[in-house]
């Protein structure tokens, strides 16, 4: 069967693949991840496997003035001198994926990129206001008194264009600033340039370093983010009936997504197939979520529309999980609504409780989580999960990881806005490479 990347136009996603383009089944063959815990994909998953949490106090700022005083934070070595922190993460995962996938050979001009991003490279725009009005000082900035560089501070597309220079990719280049969804929805948009025929490969990713004053005011205003500021490392609890909020994070991750029959020709070692997502927004409220979970669980269908077997084969689900008590019952009553009777049978976990919520990062970060997975047959666990909200009745796999034999993940991805996404990722083996 045919596998299907996005629903048919008009059901929330992108247009359909045109005839024959269908037949290109799209994997990953290469991971480079950056997250809280530790750099590198190796290191990475071992603090989501491990069972505790790499979150702790803000050391990038004095944090005593605000509510939430803690965050995720990456001690990443060899950083470019001068970037952006949140483009130095990606071009630093960008080339651990690249070198991960061996010798993909791609031609410049067959070579796409495509980057999530919820908030840019906010530190540098941050460090340039600073130096231009003299920390707020000066009203109007003198006329020449900007840097050569400043104005792709202000651009999201900054880190697409800082990655597609590094690898020298000359095909389709694509940034997403949807939010929470930025991640998802940029490997989604990568695998679909591969399926249609616009390009061989594609570096798809998401990166976001937002831990900036501004940003932890921006979300201790709404009462988002954790104020456990005593127990930073138990501080995100998702599905527990104890938590307060999510811990605000940076990271990055790149994947190298290419044909299963490209991959296959070349010997790589495939960790999983891009076999179905979706994407819709609830057109509600920009920071709420409704209680029953309808909105998320139409990307989920959507996701399962085009997966041989559908919701039966999911063994898995990566949940969004952010540790706030509205997401963690939406995301609940979705999955019930969408896989069914197999929910109470589905493993469900969030990678969060481990590494915080890196925005616009994390939805490919947990795409990462979810290949690394399946090829590991080994399910990560929901830290800090002591207590489930009687509201939570799911498989949350708490505290520990679970060995498993996984033939299909679904990852979830939800962002303020409204918007939903949802990808599945199915084993190698669960189908012959035509």
């Amino acid at each position: 069967m045919t596998a299907k990347l996005t629903p048919t136009q008009g059901s929330g996603g992108v247009p359909p693949c045109e005839a024959g383009e269908g037949r290109r089944r799209v994997v990953i063959t290469g991971l480079g991840v950056n997250a809280a815990g530790g750099q590198g994909r190796e290191a990475f998953w071992r603090q989501i496997t491990s069972g505790r949490s790499a979150t702790r106090r803000i050391t990038h700022f004095d944090p005593d003035r605000f509510r939430s005083q803690m965050a995720g934070e990456v001690e990443a070595a060899g950083l470019e001198p001068g970037l952006d922190r949140g483009i130095g993460l990606l071009k630093l995962a960008g080339r651990e994926a690249i070198a991960d996938a061996g010798a993909i050979d791609a031609a410049p001009q067959r070579l796409g990129v495509t980057v999530g991003t919820a908030v840019g490279p906010t530190l540098e725009l941050i460090r340039l206001f600073e130096v231009l009005t003299g920390h707020g000082e000066v009203w109007q900035v003198p006329p020449g008194a900007a840097e050569p560089g400043s104005y792709p501070c202000v651009l999201p597309s900054t880190f697409a264009a800082e990655l597609a220079t590094m690898a020298s990719a000359r095909g389709p280049v694509a940034t997403f600033s949807s939010g929470c969804t930025s991640g998802i929805d940029a490997v989604a948009r990568g695998a679909e340039m591969i399926r249609r025929g616009h390009a061989d490969v594609v570096l798809a990713g998401g990166a976001d370093a937002p831990l900036s004053p501004i940003s932890v005011a921006g979300f201790d205003a709404i009462k988002a983010t954790s104020a456990n500021n005593d127990n930073p490392d138990q501080a995100c609890r998702p599905f527990d009936a104890g938590r307060d909020g999510f811990v605000l994070a940076e990271g990055a991750a790149v994947l190298v997504l290419e044909t299963a029959e490209r991959a296959a020709a070349r010997g790589a070692r495939i960790y999983a197939e891009i076999s179905g997502f979706g994407a819709s927004s609830n057109g509600f409220h920009m920071t709420g979520l409704t209680s029953d979970g309808v909105d998320l669980s139409w990307a989920i269908e959507r996701a399962l529309d085009g997966v041989p077997g559908g919701a039966e084969v999911i063994d898995y689900v990566n949940a969004h999980g952010s540790g706030t008590v509205q997401n963690d019952r939406h995301e609940t009553a979705a999955v019930k609504r969408a896989l069914g009777e197999q929910a109470w049978r589905t493993m469900m976990s969030s990678i969060k409780s481990a590494i915080g919520h890196s925005l616009g990062a994390v939805g490919a970060i947990e795409i990462a989580a979810c290949a690394m997975a399946i090829r590991e047959g080994m399910v990560p666990p929901t830290a800090n999960l002591m207590e489930p909200d009687d509201a939570c009745d799911l498989d949350y796999v708490p505290l520990s990881a679970r060995p498993a034999a996984l033939r299909a993940a679904l990852s979830t991805a939800s962002g303020f806005g409204g918007f939903q996404s949802a990808m599945v990722l199915s084993a190698p083996e669960s189908q012959a490479v035509a």
